[in-house]
C-alpha cells in the first residue's frame, strides 16, 4: 500500500470500480493532528465515518477492485478540483484548522504532490485496467454524511448523487425507493454536480457511468450496521444486472 492510497484487489473484468474518497482520518507525523484535539479527528470533519468499511465490505463481496485514501481530508481533499480554494480547509464545521491557516503555495503543491496526485493517478491506473480487460466500468463512490447540519436534521437514510449521467443513479434510485422503510434522498443532502470532484474526474469527464452513495453516519457507525449497508448495496449492484447501458453482467 502507499502512503495515500490503498487499492483492495478485484476482478478488472468485473464492470465496476468502487472508490472512498475520506476513507480516513490518519496524517503523516510531520503534520502530527494539524493542531487539532484528538477528539476532533473523529468528527466528520476528518473523515467519512463508516465509508471505508462499507467500501472494503462491498468490494470482498463483489471481487471488484476499490481505492480508498489513507489520510484525512483536512490534509487536503481529494474530492475536489485541483484548483478548488476548499481542498484544503482553514475552517471545517465551527473547527479552526492550526495547521492550514497559513498555508502557502510551496506546502499546498506539496500535499498536492504527495497525497492528491497518487490517489488520483491510482485510479486512472484502475480504470485503464478494468477497460483493458472487459470494458468500461461503472463507478460508484462511497461516502457518509451527518444526521443533522447547522441543527437541522437530515432525514434521508441514503443518498445518491449524480450529474448528467443518469444510467446508474436512476436505477439506483428507483431500487432504495422500492423499499418503503427508506427515506432516499434525490442529490440530496449534496447536489452531484460539483465540477473538478473525483467522479467528474474520473466518470464524467471520461463518459462512464457513475454515481456517489451518501449514506447516513448513525447508520455505518458500527459495524453491525456497515455489514447491512453493504449488504444492501451489493443486493442493489446485482439487481443492475444485464442493463443494456451497464456493463456488470460479468459479476
Amino acid at each position: 500500500e502507499a502512503e495515500s492510497f490503498a487499492v483492495v484487489p478485484g476482478r478488472p473484468d468485473a464492470g465496476l470500480i468502487l472508490l472512498c474518497d475520506h476513507a480516513g482520518n490518519a496524517f503523516p507525523p510531520e503534520y502530527g493532528t494539524l493542531g487539532l484535539p484528538e477528539s476532533q479527528l473523529r468528527r466528520h470533519i476528518a473523515y467519512d465515518i463508516g465509508a471505508a468499511a462499507v467500501t472494503r465490505a462491498l468490494a470482498a463481496a463483489l471481487d471488484v477492485p476499490a481505492v480508498l485514501t489513507r489520510f484525512s481530508r483536512l490534509l487536503i481533499d481529494p474530492n475536489r478540483g485541483a484548483d478548488d480554494p476548499t481542498m484544503i480547509m482553514r475552517l471545517s464545521d465551527g473547527a479552526v484548522i492550526p495547521g492550514n491557516r497559513h498555508l502557502d503555495a510551496a506546502e499546498r503543491e506539496k500535499r498536492t504532490a504527495r497525497y492528491y496526485r497518487p490517489y488520483h493517478n491510482m485510479i486512472e491506473d484502475v480504470i485503464e485496467r478494468c477497460i483493458a480487460a472487459g470494458g468500461p466500468p461503472a463507478i460508484i463512490s462511497i461516502h457518509s454524511f451527518t444526521e443533522s447540519w447547522k441543527g437541522v436534521p437530515r432525514p434521508w437514510h441514503v443518498g445518491i448523487l449524480w450529474d448528467r449521467d443518469m444510467r446508474l443513479s436512476a436505477p439506483m434510485l428507483d431500487y432504495f425507493n422500492a423499499d418503503g422503510g427508506l427515506i432516499v434522498g434525490d442529490n440530496e443532502p449534496y447536489k452531484g454536480s460539483l465540477e473538478g470532484d473525483c467522479l467528474w474526474q474520473h466518470a464524467t469527464a471520461r463518459g462512464l457511468a457513475n454515481a456517489l452513495i451518501e449514506i447516513r453516519q448513525d447508520l455505518i457507525r458500527e459495524p453491525q450496521g456497515q455489514q447491512q449497508w453493504a449488504d444492501r448495496i451489493v443486493a442493489l449492484v446485482h439487481a443492475l444486472k444485464g442493463r443494456p447501458d451497464l456493463n456488470l453482467d460479468r459479476l
